[in-house]
């Protein structure tokens, strides 16, 4: 694990290896990175993962090691992330189940 910081950038960074699982089936199509020290992003943070693209066949699941670099976000990146998320959360209010009888 290395860590950065600078006075240009506030962010602290945390450069550690990752797990990288990938699946491809008729079902889904999704990617799921773990960091491998433990270290759990927080709202505001920013996940950079390093190497080759990953390409798997349709129908397969496939894990990858790599490289991969935790920014810290700052206390205005955390507000503004938990604002959003908020305010997303809201229009989900606007969704009505009823079937349109009073």
């Amino acid at each position: 694990m290395t860590f950065h910081a600078s006075e240009q950038n506030r962010r602290r960074r945390i450069d550690t290896e990752c797990t990288v699982t990938v699946r491809h089936t008729e079902e889904t199509l999704e990617a799921h990175v773990v960091l491998d020290d433990g270290l759990l992003p927080a709202a505001g943070d920013r996940i950079t993962v390093f190497g080759d693209p990953i390409r798997i066949d349709y129908g397969h699941t496939a894990t990858f090691k790599r490289r991969a670099r935790l920014e810290r976000g700052g206390v205005l990146a955390k507000l503004r992330v938990r604002l959003a998320s908020f305010f997303q959360l809201t229009e989900l209010y606007e969704v009505s189940f009823s079937d349109g009888r009073l």
